[in-house]
């Protein structure tokens, strides 16, 4: 089992770092060039694994997509990669500890879509509200148990 992150704008590296220590396991951040200065990682750390992908569009999720396995575990912000990474049987998990399941997808892919209409028809949606402390916490403690329910099935 690894556990793969989107780690463009990922703001909870930490809290993954130390959960593939604690669980021996690895973590690879796969992140985009233009995003390389952003990432404060040490490449000492042996549970980590950094793969930097071409600055183009959806890069990093394809990067994702072909390394990630069923027992593997997925950290994204991004609806439609968690939907293919669902369809693979591996488990997704967004930043703030929310599991994307078969159940919720469809309907986060389907709010996505109107987000989108409602930027490209010259609206306005609102944008993620400022992080708070309990939200790395919630993160923390889901993907321990998403680890735990992944190492029982193994």
């Amino acid at each position: 089992m690894k556990i793969f992150v989107d780690a463009d704008a990922c703001p909870v590296k930490q809290e993954v770092i130390d959960l593939a220590t604690k669980y021996q396991l690895i973590a690879v951040f796969i992140f985009s060039l233009s995003h390389c200065g952003n990432l404060k990682l040490s490449k000492e750390n042996k549970n980590v694994e950094l793969v930097m992908v071409d600055n183009v569009s959806q890069a990093a999720d394809m990067a994702i997509i072909n390394k990630v396995n069923s027992n593997d575990v997925v950290v994204t912000g991004d609806f439609g990669l968690a939907s293919i990474i669902l369809a693979k049987k591996a488990a997704a998990i967004s930043h703030s500890g929310n599991l994307y399941e078969e159940g919720n997808i469809d309907k986060l892919l389907f709010e996505r879509h109107l987000s989108s209409v409602i930027r490209k028809s010259g609206g306005r949606v609102k944008g993620p509200t400022k992080r708070e402390k309990q939200e790395n916490e919630k993160f923390r403690n889901v993907l321990e148990s998403v680890i735990l329910k992944k190492m029982k099935d193994i």
